[in-house]
């Protein structure tokens, strides 16, 4: 699969397969493209998806799609990439208070950001996820860049209560961090498979949020 224009080469935004700076009328319809994209992926394989399927549903030409995009393959990787790029600020959540009852605020927070975005952007992430996973450098490099700010967040914030005796020193920051990262992405992804069997969404964010509660802090109010 061939590279992604998602910039210009001055990197000031989205670019035509010619290379040429998109205006904002063609990154409109650039963004109806992905829009389709998206609206097909909910509903099938990207492999089962043609250039034909996505100008029918924008209600252009193929021509459209081929000014933007090589093939379908090039548009999921811009549509990953505009997901990845909207995550939600969780950063700033994660500053917010840890100890007492003001903990498991700010964690429930984290929780429904993360299940929020998954719900806007299912699709995109999971075609992500799937191609990081089969080695597809430039899925792995855009999960990296969304998750690199919040493992190191996590690490930082685990290191600081290990600092402060709160939480056991064997336990490696950035491994911890990397867990509870792996357990927010898994049930904001499969959240309403868990709903199937019983699981409301609110018992979900609430027994999320102690998870991370007890791994940063060591202690879960009652």
């Amino acid at each position: 699969m061939s590279a992604s224009k998602e910039s210009s080469p001055g990197g000031s935004g989205p670019v035509a397969q010619t290379g040429r700076k998109l205006g904002p009328r063609a990154i409109r319809t650039r963004d109806r493209i992905l829009d389709a994209t998206a609206k097909l992926l909910d509903e099938r394989s990207v492999l089962d998806i043609s250039v034909v399927d996505i100008a029918r549903e924008v209600g252009s030409s193929p021509a459209t799609f081929y000014h933007y995009f090589k093939d379908v393959e090039e548009a999921a990787v811009a549509l990953a990439s505009r997901a990845s790029g909207e995550m939600p600020d969780l950063i700033s959540l994660i500053d917010g208070p840890w100890s007492g009852r003001a903990g498991i605020s700010t964690a429930r927070r984290i929780v429904e950001a993360f299940i929020q975005h998954w719900d806007a952007h299912h699709p995109a992430l999971m075609i992500r996820n799937f191609g990081a996973e089969r080695g597809d450098v430039r899925f792995q490099e855009l999960r990296r860049a969304a998750f690199a700010p919040l493992l190191k967040r996590f690490a930082d914030c685990i290191t600081e209560s290990q600092e402060q005796g709160r939480i056991s020193k064997d336990m490696h920051p950035y491994a911890a961090a990397a867990a509870l990262a792996s357990i927010l992405e898994r049930l904001a992804a499969y959240h309403q498979e868990l709903e199937k069997y019983g699981v409301a969404r609110e018992d979900l964010v609430e027994t999320c949020a102690r998870i991370l509660v007890q791994t940063i802090q060591g202690k879960v109010p009652r």
